[in-house]
C-alpha cells in the first residue's frame, strides 16, 4: 500500500471537523470518477484505504447521527475493498462503485456545512 498513513493523519486531524469532512467528501469524490475511468484497480483501492481512515479519525468528533453515518459508509467501504479485485473488471460494478461513492461524497459535503458557509 503507498498510502502513508501516518503523514496523512497527521496533515488531517490538523483541520477542524467540517473542513475533515469536505476532505473526505473529496476524497470520495476521487473514488466515484476513479472507479469509472481508471484501468488501474489500485487507485481505487488506495482511494478506498485512504477514505476508511479519514471516517476512522473524523467519527469520534462527529455528532451520534453523522458518526453512524460514516461508519455505515466505512462498513460498505470494508466490503467493497474485499470485492474490488474481481468487482473492478466488471463494468456495471466500477458504475455501481462510482454512483455510491458519489453519494457518499454528497452526503458528507453536506454533513460538513461548507457549502452553507458564506464569506
Amino acid at each position: 500500500m503507498i498510502l502513508n498513513k501516518e503523514n496523512l493523519r497527521e496533515r488531517f486531524l490538523r483541520d477542524p471537523l467540517p473542513k475533515r469532512l469536505g476532505g473526505l467528501a473529496a476524497t470520495l469524490g476521487r473514488v466515484s470518477s476513479v472507479a469509472r475511468t481508471s484501468s488501474d484497480p489500485a487507485n481505487v483501492s488506495r482511494l478506498l484505504e485512504e477514505a476508511k481512515y479519514l471516517i476512522e479519525w473524523t467519527a469520534a468528533e462527529a455528532e451520534t447521527e453523522v458518526a453512524s453515518e460514516l461508519v455505515s459508509m466505512q462498513t460498505l467501504i470494508n466490503l467493497w475493498l474485499g470485492a474490488w479485485g474481481n468487482a473492478s473488471q466488471n463494468k456495471e460494478q466500477r458504475t455501481l462503485l462510482s454512483v455510491q461513492a458519489k453519494q457518499w461524497s454528497d452526503k458528507v459535503l453536506d454533513f460538513s456545512g461548507l457549502l452553507n458557509q458564506s464569506g
